[in-house]
């Protein structure tokens, strides 16, 4: 069975989550970057599983732990998230 963009994403997700909470900050910065990477040479199946299951996933963690998005995310992965952020009226 072939695993979906989606659920490598919500995987990758899930591993920056686990290092954030583990207080690897460092580690998760990489994957962070590895994402932002991704994001703007992938293409545009890429690019939305980024944006709507990562970007997604690890700023709601991130809000709920009261962690500082905007100091991990970089360029790309902040505008994705000002989009959401303002999508949903917060």
């Amino acid at each position: 069975m072939e695993t979906s963009v989606y659920n490598k994403m919500q995987r990758f997700a899930d591993l920056t989550k686990l290092l954030i909470s583990a207080g690897n900050i460092s580690r998760a910065k990489k994957c962070i970057d590895y994402a932002e990477k991704l994001f703007t040479s992938g293409n545009n199946e890429i690019k939305n599983a980024i944006s709507n299951v990562y970007v997604f996933s690890i700023t709601s963690f991130m809000e709920l732990h009261n962690c500082s998005v905007k100091n991990l995310l970089p360029g790309s992965l902040k505008s994705e998230y000002a989009k959401q952020v303002n999508a949903c009226g917060h």
